[in-house]
C-alpha cells in the first residue's frame, strides 16, 4: 500500500520548468538582386564623381584676371587684379599668380577690361609712344604695303611717291624711319591701316604726307 501511494505521487508531480525559454530558430536571410544591384551602382557613381573632382581640380591654374576696367598706360595697382582659376589650355597664355609682384607696377600695354586674363602683352615697362615719340597711322591699299604682312616691331620706311599723273622724282625719294606699333584692317574700308612710332619731330610733316595718299611702306628689317 505505501510503495503504491509513493508512486502515485510520484506521477502527481509536474516535470520541472526550464528557466531560460527555449531559443528562437535564425531568420532565414533572403536576397535581394535590386538592392546588391543598388549599391554596386552606387559605389561606381562615387568613384567616377571622385575621379572626374580630381581631375578638374588637377587640370586648372590659377591665373591673375583685371578687378577692374584698367585703361590703357595706366599702371597696375594690386587691387586692380585679382586670382581666379582656369582649366588649363595650350591655346591660352594667361599670366600665372605667383607673377603678381611683377605685374603691379608695370603700365597697362591695352585696354583690359574687367574680368579679362592678363596676358604678358597686356602690360609693359613703359606706354607707347615715350616721350619725344609719336604714333601716327596710315592706311594703306594693297600697292602701297608689302607682300609680307606687317607685324608689330618691324622698321620700315615710310617712302613719298609721286602724285598720279606728275613724273617720278629724280634721285631717291624722302622717307622717315619708323616701327610697327599696330596692325590692323579697317571695317569700314578694308584697308590695311597700321601704326607707326616715329620721332615727335617728324610726325607733324609725315602725317601731312600720309593725307596725300602719295606714300608706301617698304619693310626693311625684323630683328627684334
Amino acid at each position: 500500500m505505501s510503495s503504491t501511494a509513493t508512486r502515485y505521487e510520484r506521477s502527481q508531480v509536474p516535470p520541472p520548468v526550464s528557466a531560460e525559454p527555449p531559443l528562437p530558430p535564425p531568420p532565414k536571410l533572403r536576397r535581394r538582386p535590386a538592392l546588391i544591384a543598388a549599391a554596386v551602382v552606387s559605389i561606381c557613381l562615387g568613384a567616377i564623381l571622385g575621379g572626374w573632382a580630381w581631375t578638374a581640380t588637377t587640370n586648372t591654374q590659377e591665373v591673375l584676371a583685371a578687378r577692374a576696367d584698367i585703361e590703357r598706360g595706366a599702371i597696375i595697382e594690386a587691387d586692380d587684379l585679382v586670382r581666379v582659376r582656369v582649366n588649363s589650355d595650350p591655346a591660352l597664355k594667361p599670366v600665372g599668380a605667383s607673377s603678381l609682384d611683377s605685374v603691379v607696377g608695370q603700365r597697362a600695354a591695352v585696354d583690359i577690361a574687367a574680368g579679362s586674363l592678363l596676358t604678358p602683352s597686356s602690360y609693359a615697362d613703359s606706354v607707347v609712344p615715350a616721350e619725344e615719340m609719336s604714333v601716327v597711322g596710315v592706311a594703306l591699299t594693297s600697292s602701297q604695303a608689302p607682300g609680307m604682312n606687317l607685324q608689330t616691331g618691324d622698321r620700315v620706311r615710310v617712302v613719298a611717291t609721286p602724285a598720279e599723273g606728275s613724273e617720278a622724282p629724280t634721285g631717291v625719294p624722302s622717307f622717315s624711319e619708323a616701327e610697327v606699333v599696330g596692325v590692323r584692317v579697317s571695317d569700314d574700308t578694308g584697308q590695311l591701316v597700321v601704326d607707326l612710332l616715329v620721332p615727335r619731330a617728324e610726325a607733324a610733316a609725315l602725317a601731312a604726307q600720309i593725307a596725300t595718299g602719295n606714300v608706301a611702306i617698304v619693310l626693311d628689317s625684323r630683328a627684334r
